[in-house]
């Protein structure tokens, strides 16, 4: 029983493939592609669309266009789904180890001799690690409200977010934002215009579609269970991964309130070590999603720091890849239903408002605690917005300036 469905007549260098093949290809892209998730989108097109001729552009575009639907990190799910069209399950584990294994490893690193930084020049990058994200997650805040609130009703949602993730707290509020935010675009978001959608070339087959959707309710509404059950701390982990992998719309930067719930509200992660490690995060090439390895490798889970990191890894990316199987074979209906474009309308808007909540605590909080840390935040953000730097200019810059600050 094969896995896909493969339309026939098709150009060669659309139909095969080796998971060798993609490997190296999305090896290339994991220690190359820096700038975040939009980024990373197009360097996959310039290199597997334009360059190597693996899938036409329209069956890119709706490849795109899935993943920032579904839940999850879309670079990610997009770069599993090249791999899957282009060498079938082989090629979609080799895609994702070969794009993720290069700043999961990195931030391994940072987070094993994270306790080095010590003394002046130590504290000092942490605090300008903390900078960083100050102005990062403004300029993801602007940029998704400008997309995802282009009108009063939508802005209304995030506002609405926002106000329920400050009156309710923890991930329990979060949740709350996001299912409000989903049902009000139920309700009022229907009219979004529909898109022109192409079959995807290589769907897997629906009954493996039904399956992994199956799974993926199973894990989420069955961890929590079983993890109350059995108290084993990697269970605990991989459950807490899991849950936020399986809440994050409109992109890599909304993880941050979902796991900052899950591991600082809950003890596990200091709020400083959060925060410095997300900065660190932005100086990689690959997925945003990595950060979860440097979080896992952190936690005090009785095991070594490497096998925390590695359960941290698959339970945040594996909702994701789970939902893109499910979601494959039934694209093209889903995607022209009134419903469901509004609920992701509504559920989009609602993540600017998680977002924003989480810009002031504890990004804000942590990190601007003089008139000059605003100074240096602000200089980040303008290089960000205004002159188009890629994040790790501003990591160097900001960390070189905490460092500086730390001797004044």
């Amino acid at each position: 029983m094969s896995f896909a469905e493969r339309p026939t007549n098709l150009p060669e260098s659309h139909v095969q493939g080796h998971a060798l093949e993609v490997f190296v290809a999305f090896l290339k892209l994991g220690l190359t592609s820096f700038g975040g998730p939009i980024a990373h989108l197009g360097y996959f097109r310039e290199e597997l669309v334009k360059r190597r001729k693996w899938l036409s552009e329209e069956a890119y575009g709706d490849l795109v266009a899935l993943c920032q639907f579904l839940p999850g990190p879309a670079s990610s799910q997009v770069g599993f789904g090249l791999g899957l069209m282009r060498a079938g399950p082989l090629g979609a584990l080799a895609a994702f180890f070969a794009f993720t294994a290069p700043s999961a490893l990195l931030l391994f690193g940072f987070a094993y001799w994270a306790s080095a930084f010590d003394g002046p020049v130590g504290m000092g990058l942490i605090h300008g690690l903390k900078l960083v994200a100050v102005a990062v997650v403004a300029q993801a805040v602007w940029g998704m409200a400008r997309n995802f609130c282009a009108d009063q009703l939508r802005a209304g949602l995030a506002v609405l977010a926002a106000v329920l993730v400050v009156a309710l707290g923890g991930a329990g509020g979060q949740i709350a934002a996001i299912v409000a935010g989903g049902l009000g675009g139920f309700l009022f978001c229907r009219s979004e215009p529909k898109a022109d959608v192409h079959e995807v070339l290589f769907a897997p087959r629906r009954r493996f579609g039904l399956l992994a959707v199956a799974l993926f309710a199973v894990l989420l509404f069955g961890l929590p269970v079983l993890s109350e059950w059995i108290v084993d701390p990697l269970l605990g982990v991989f459950a807490s991964f899991y849950h936020s992998g399986s809440l994050v719309f409109g992109g890599g930067h909304v993880v941050l309130p979902l796991l900052e719930a899950e591991v600082v509200g809950t003890g596990q992660v200091s709020e400083s070590s959060f925060l410095a490690g997300y900065g660190a995060t932005q100086a990689v090439p690959g997925p945003l999603f990595t950060f979860a390895g440097y979080l896992g490798a952190e936690m005090p889970t009785g095991y070594a720091p490497w096998i925390g990191a590695c359960v941290a890894l698959i339970g945040i990316f594996l909702p994701g890849a789970l939902l893109l199987i499910a979601g494959l074979p039934y694209w093209a209906v889903l995607r022209q239903t009134p419903s469901a474009r509004g609920i992701m309308a509504g559920a989009n808007a609602a993540v600017v408002g998680v977002l924003g909540a989480a810009l002031y605590s504890p990004v804000w909080t942590s990190a601007i605690l003089e008139a000059k840390d605003f100074a240096a935040a602000l200089c980040g953000f303008v290089l960000l917005v205004s002159f188009k730097s890629p994040p790790w200019v501003v990591v160097v810059l900001l960390g070189l300036t905490g460092i500086g600050f730390a001797f004044i």
